[in-house]
């Protein structure tokens, strides 16, 4: 497979015939200026030494190198197509809750900032998994996925916020109903398959334990994260508290109950976040005790550079028509070693 790491640098390419017209156009600025003095034929006889055509032959040289410096530039590798890797591992879908009441501040800055920086500590001590993001309120969306590509994640999760939400709300039951879809595939029984829930477990909307028990069908385990407090926060957006229909101040409080039955209906576990940690390093740990199976990756093989060659050429091209001369070398010129001393 051929690529060019940096294509915007072709542009350079277009020096190559710019080079060229403004050659031409000396040249013959060149022929005008002489003719004034007389005819060509006579101007030839009286400067052997100067040759048009050793003229051209170095600027073709200069243009070329001009062309192969621009190609450098642009950095082209050689590599080979996709490659098949297979690993041992486990494919972990994220859910995570980016409804307003993720926004309470029962944790520093506030519920959702705190998870956001627990997902981007735990993509940094993945090595075999295979990681997928979906975010959810009223509605799930996939965000990221099933992927290797920790970095990728990391980007991902980083942009996770509320205005992402289309719909308001907390439907827990649809969000774990997408992650059960949004799996590979892969994994047989599906012993390898797990889904990470992050919320504060105000589900308002629908019957999320009927959904785990449908997943506990298909071997896939749910670990739930509460995050929040019992006692709950109030909602700030945009500096100001949302209030009910009376006026007074909502508080979004942790529901724990629904949280502990989803996980324990599949096999997983429920951890509480504390302000300390979130719980992904537990939750990751139960996880590396899992049975693993075998996962593809698709990959690119390592690309090989191949500017260096390039630009020796180009080198070569330039130390050639440094030696290729219109004339008599100027620095040559008075060097005569059949000049006879002057006899006094």
């Amino acid at each position: 497979m051929f690529r060019f790491a940096h294509p915007q640098y072709l542009w350079l390419l277009c020096l190559v015939p710019a080079a060229l017209l403004l050659f031409w156009w000396s040249m013959h600025r060149r022929r005008v200026r002489l003719a004034r003095f007389g005819r060509p034929g006579t101007l030839r006889a009286l400067m052997p030494e100067r040759s048009v055509g050793r003229l051209w032959l170095r600027f073709i040289l200069f243009d070329a190198a001009l062309a192969l410096l621009a190609l450098a530039a642009a950095r082209p590798q050689f590599g080979s197509k996709l490659r098949e890797e297979k690993t041992q591992g486990v494919e972990m879908m994220l859910v995570v809750d980016i409804s307003n009441s993720m926004l309470a501040e029962d944790f520093e800055p506030n519920r959702l900032d705190r998870t956001k920086y627990a997902i981007d500590r735990l993509f940094d001590g993945m090595r075999q998994e295979r990681v997928g993001l979906i975010v959810f309120a009223g509605e799930p969306r996939v965000l990221l996925p099933v992927t290797s590509d920790y970095r990728m994640a990391k980007a991902f999760a980083r942009r996770i916020d509320p205005s992402q939400a289309t719909v308001q709300g907390t439907a827990v039951g649809k969000a774990l109903e997408q992650a059960l879809l949004a799996f590979s595939g892969e994994g047989g029984e599906g012993r390898s398959r797990v889904a990470v829930l992050i919320t504060d477990g105000e589900n308002h909307d629908d019957d999320a334990v009927a959904v785990a028990r449908r997943a506990a069908e298909q071997g896939i385990r749910i670990y739930t994260i509460g995050i929040g407090t019992p006692e709950g926060a109030p909602i700030r957006i945009d500096g100001e508290f949302i209030r009910d229909e009376k006026g007074d101040m909502v508080v979004s409080k942790l529901n724990e109950e629904m949280l502990v039955e989803i996980a324990e209906t599949t096999g997983g576990a429920y951890v509480r976040a504390t302000k300390q940690s979130i719980g992904l390093d537990q939750i990751v740990r139960s996880i590396n005790e899992m049975e693993r199976s075998e996962l593809s990756t698709l990959r690119f093989e390592e690309f090989n550079e191949q500017y260096q060659w390039l630009v020796a050429a180009a080198l070569l091209l330039l130390l050639l028509e440094f030696a290729v001369l219109d004339r008599r070398n100027p620095l040559l010129a008075h060097l005569n070693i059949f000049r006879e001393e002057r006899q006094e």
